[in-house]
């Protein structure tokens, strides 16, 4: 009597066996792009470009350019996780330099307001504002200038020098436009401290102290509504 064997194929199995390892191969074998080319010449701009102008590269046109060389990178790129990061930055400081361009126009808009038809000192234009001759040589001094120079920053002039300088009226120079003004307080312990700087004027040009003018240099014209300018007879202390 012959026993009963089962027999079971797996000749199915193996197919099925073959199947998924078709359908796994590309997957295991799926790698990344490699380097982005874009990227490698967009951080090359950004780099050259900040070098020239540091932080108000960011309101350069080209910067639009090298963005749009860093959108391009590839997601699978090696260097895509780089090209986010300096997209990042590049318009962090975007941001960062419109706001203090914007905040800079509008104090300057303000400093300079003139109200129509009141009294405004004016620049005669034979007294045009010169830089300050170079004297000569004699040597280091003991404790430098005494009070504000040209070229110091006019935000020095607002809590610096013993609080002893304060905003004046604004001049208009003709040939320069509105220009704000500062002189020296009318305080006793201010002139002894600076007493090269009674009777002058600090002209103050984006931003830094412009050269030191004598208050006897400015003549005065009242500004009538419509926008003319009558001489005051006598003001003129040149005349």
């Amino acid at each position: 009597m012959r026993t009963p064997v089962l027999r079971v194929s797996l000749r199915p199995l193996a197919g099925i066996a073959s199947v998924l390892l078709l359908v796994l191969a590309p997957v295991a074998c799926k790698r990344d792009s490699g380097p982005s080319a874009d990227y490698e010449e967009a951080a090359r701009r950004f780099r050259s470009l900040y070098a020239q102008k540091l932080d108000a590269a960011f309101l350069d046109p080209q910067i639009g350019e090298i963005e749009a060389q860093l959108q391009r990178v590839p997601e699978d790129s090696l260097d895509a996780q780089g090209a986010r990061e300096l997209l990042q930055r590049i318009q962090a400081g975007r941001a960062r330099m419109q706001a203090d361009a914007d905040a800079r126009e509008k104090a300057i808009a303000t400093a300079h307001e003139v109200p129509a038809g009141t009294s405004m000192p004016t620049l005669s234009p034979r007294e045009e504002p010169q830089a300050p001759a170079e004297l000569p040589d004699a040597g280091p001094p003991d404790a430098g200038p005494a009070g504000p120079q040209s070229g110091t920053p006019a935000s020095e002039l607002v809590s610096g020098f013993r609080g002893c300088f304060q905003r004046g009226s604004p001049l208009d120079v003709e040939g320069r436009g509105m220009r704000e003004t500062w002189e020296l307080a009318d305080r006793t312990s201010c002139r002894l401290e600076y007493p090269g700087h009674v009777g002058s004027l600090l002209l103050i040009e984006q931003g830094k102290v412009l050269t030191l003018l004598p208050k006897s240099a400015v003549r005065t014209v009242t500004v009538t509504a419509d926008g003319g300018a009558v001489p005051q007879p006598g003001a003129d202390a040149g005349r």
